[in-house]
């Protein structure tokens, strides 16, 4: 007789091994490589300004370009994750994005810059949901959270690493050496996960032709058991979950569920992308040198690193609270780097409580986004709210920008700033109490006790 496997109950009952620890490695270079990428532009924007002859304000459509890319990439290749496979769509968006960054170390005007800035966005936009899903689907349900955000936390180690680049290398490189070095990188991980990174286990046991794969995949994850060629793997969430229709992110209470965590998006990245891209340019500006400004900014992705450990320890233990105590302190933290009187030194440490914050709610909503919905719909909740979140990372530096050509004190500008982090955390508490209700308990969870509240 076959044995039967019901594939939730596999997965959760794997002890953490090689194959958890080869996905997290994995997920968290591709997430380093999408890191230095998003934000190397940032660094390279000030002397972009003076080579182009442009105003600072005019640099907002360049920075926002690859935030329409990822507009349209996380909603349309997190679909595609969900009805042919996480793993493609990781590999394909990797290798997407690395060859257009590269070819930006060659871009000689404005035009070119955003049009190779929009494809790679695309590109970006596919990995994220995908990424996301595939390591909630390959985790155990007690390691879920932590692991999910150890492995985001690849995009601030990333980030932090292009400051350190364009502290050492840009002066003597030129700003080529950051599109140069974040072309690369990617290019590098995307041939290494072909043969590395495997499928999630979960849609395999759903897909029809899969098999061999299904099996390869599931002895690699469970070595303990001696899996037959005939086992058979039924997967009840799915049945339970019947449509894989976009309206199953709308169902019970995830219609209130649903546009808080969008809200929660939107807050965290337009606040994270509005320091990221335009602290370099806010602080040139205001007559800080270069180096303290590229210091200043690496410290707010250092504190990001920070943040990532604290929500990696906290989630699992407090559920979605976490992030509003993120909002909660973010709120002063980012009014506080518009008090010039503090030094340097004070201002970086400023800086790198806001990465804590700001970073680290974010890194909460993504492994969030990766709970709460059942395997037939994950990619498109999480890439659905990624690009919904889209709207708020494209308005932080574009505000930014216009904010720039304001007249206004540094205070002012950054007491502004920290006014919209109120609204995420009104709608992270909400957003608590109403998953306390659905699962019965402060843990996030992609089967709820209580689906209709």
């Amino acid at each position: 007789m076959s044995a039967t496997y019901q594939v939730n109950e596999f997965v959760d009952d794997q002890k953490i091994s090689r194959f958890n620890i080869y996905l997290l490695i994995w997920s968290f270079l591709t997430m380093f490589a999408d890191g230095f990428d998003l934000n190397s532009l940032g660094f390279a924007a000030p002397e972009l300004t003076r080579m182009w002859g442009v105003e600072r304000s005019a640099m907002g459509p360049v920075l926002s370009a690859n935030l329409f890319g990822i507009f349209i990439g996380a909603p349309l290749l997190g679909w595609l994750g969900d009805r042919y496979g996480r793993r493609p769509l990781i590999i394909a968006g990797t290798l997407m994005y690395g060859t257009m960054t590269l070819l930006m170390a060659f871009s000689t005007t404005m035009e070119q810059m955003i049009a190779l800035r929009f494809i790679a966005g695309i590109g970006i936009g596919g990995i994220m949901p995908n990424t996301i899903s595939l390591n909630s689907e390959l985790t155990p349900k007690k390691f879920r959270s932590t692991l999910i955000v150890l492995m985001f936390m690849g995009i601030t180690t990333g980030s932090t690493a292009v400051g350190l680049v364009a502290k050492y290398l840009m002066p003597t490189h030129g700003w080529q050496i950051l599109f140069q070095a974040g072309g690369v990188l990617p290019l590098v991980v995307g041939i290494c996960l072909y043969f590395a990174l495997p499928e999630s286990l979960k849609l395999l046991s759903t897909l029809k032709g899969r098999r061999t794969e299904l099996l390869a995949t599931a002895r690699r994850m469970r070595p303990d058991l001696a899996i037959a060629d005939d086992a058979v793997f039924t997967n009840e969430q799915q049945s339970a979950a019947g449509s894989s229709h976009v309206r199953e992110l709308f169902r019970g209470s995830l219609a209130l569920i649903t546009p808080l965590l969008w809200v929660c998006f939107v807050i965290a990245l337009m606040a994270n992308f509005f320091l990221n891209n335009t602290l370099p340019l806010i602080y040139d500006k205001y007559g800080i040198p270069a180096v303290e400004a590229a210091n200043i900014t690496t410290m707010y992705h250092a504190g990001g690193i920070v943040g990532g450990i604290i929500v990696s320890l906290l989630l699992d233990r407090i559920g979605f609270t976490v992030v509003a105590l993120m909002f909660l302190l973010g709120v002063p933290a980012v009014m506080l780097l518009g008090t010039d009187s503090l030094g340097f030194t004070m201002l970086a440490g400023v800086a790198g409580m806001a990465g804590v914050m700001i970073l680290g709610a974010q890194f909460g909503n993504n492994a969030a986004a990766g709970l709460i919905y059942p395997t037939a719909v994950r990619g498109k909740g999480v890439g659905i709210a990624l690009s919904i979140g889209r709207f708020g990372a494209i308005a932080g530096p574009t505000v930014g920008a216009i904010m720039l050509g304001m007249d206004m004190t540094l205070q002012t500008l950054f007491l502004l700033a920290g006014l919209p982090i109120l609204i995420g955390l009104v709608a992270s508490i909400l957003l608590a109490w109403l998953c306390y209700r659905r699962f019965n308990s402060v843990l996030l969870d992609d089967t709820p006790a209580n689906p209709g509240r």
